[in-house]
């Protein structure tokens, strides 16, 4: 991690537990806002207003959080307002690298090696882990967020006046909705499988594993009345939230993080759910399953051997 702007350790997929061993995420560093007119958004600095090309990603297809980003990025029609930049999806002790691995990009924009090279340009004196996705203004060279919330809201509403199309992810009548429904996935799922598979005590592990069940069970039920997305026929940012942790289930926590009571095919409504969004246009650009097992299987202190499982060879 970076302490006062210098590496100083090797990379630990553990950022921070409890006394009952329970993983604790990071809270990230760069909040500020993309607006229409470059006005403050709700949290940060001003002066980032919305322009053609002005704005990069930086993402990890092995990342749920960079793949709301990238989601929204499809959805949104933004490909020719915001570049990306792929990762290498194996972790390194120095964390993120560039390059290096089939569709993994090098920095063309900055000509980093690792990822944390462009935390020490945004802030020389940083301290923490350097994460993915990172929203970079090439004007101003620095990191505008690294949120994935913040990031897959902005980039919902606010390059509307440049490219306005795709589904409204944060409509204002479902926004309470939308509010409570992502804090439970956030706790229970999108979260709650890292809790599980980080976990450093028995009884955090069985804590967060029964929260992951019981929200899929959720879920399944949910869906079992047929509806297209989780609030009826209009896709919202819930749904990106909760595809982005559903297409890597199979493929890394069911075996790698021991969420293994069943696999996600074996729940057929939200296997289903999956699928209809996989179709979306453009969608299948943001996913790479060889990335995602590659990169999960590198994480050391989970699978110290670097074996890459064979399957699953399809989501």
């Amino acid at each position: 991690m970076l302490v006062n702007g210098e590496w100083k350790d090797n990379w630990q997929p553990v950022q921070a537990k409890d006394d009952e061993g329970r993983f604790i995420r990071q809270t990230s560093s760069f909040r500020n806002w993309i607006t229409p007119d470059g006005a403050p958004g709700p949290t940060g600095a001003g002066g980032f207003k919305a322009e053609t090309g002005r704005y990069h990603l930086y993402v990890a297809y092995i990342c749920p959080w960079a793949s709301r980003a990238l989601m929204a990025r499809e959805l949104k029609g933004l490909q020719d307002v915001i570049g990306v930049t792929v990762v290498n999806p194996r972790l390194t002790d120095q964390g993120w690298q560039f390059g290096g691995y089939p569709g993994a990009d090098e920095d063309a924009l900055n000509g980093a090696r690792y990822m944390h090279e462009l935390y020490t340009r945004a802030d020389p004196e940083i301290s923490g882990r350097a994460t993915v996705p990172v929203l970079w203004d090439k004007q101003t060279g620095t990191i505008v967020n690294n949120e994935s919330a913040d990031i897959l809201r902005m980039l919902n509403s606010a390059f509307l006046g440049i490219v306005n199309q795709g589904p409204d992810l944060y409509p204002e009548d479902l926004a309470a909705d939308i509010d409570a429904l992502n804090a439970y996935l956030y706790t229970d799922l999108n979260n709650g499988v890292y809790q599980a598979g980080f976990a450093s005590s028995q009884e955090a592990y069985e804590e967060a594993y029964g929260k992951v069940f019981a929200a899929l069970d959720e879920l399944e039920s949910r869906l079992a009345d047929g509806r297209t997305y989780l609030f009826g026929d209009r896709m919202t940012e819930t749904d990106v939230r909760l595809f982005v942790t559903l297409v890597r289930f199979d493929a890394a926590y069911h075996g790698l993080f021991k969420c293994n009571r069943n696999t996600l095919k074996a729940m057929p409504h939200l296997h289903a759910y999956l699928q209809r969004i996989l179709a979306l246009e453009g969608i299948l650009n943001t996913v790479n399953l060889d990335h995602i097992k590659a990169g999960y299987y590198s994480i050391k202190a989970l699978n110290p051997t670097g074996i890459v499982p064979a399957g699953p060879s399809e989501i």
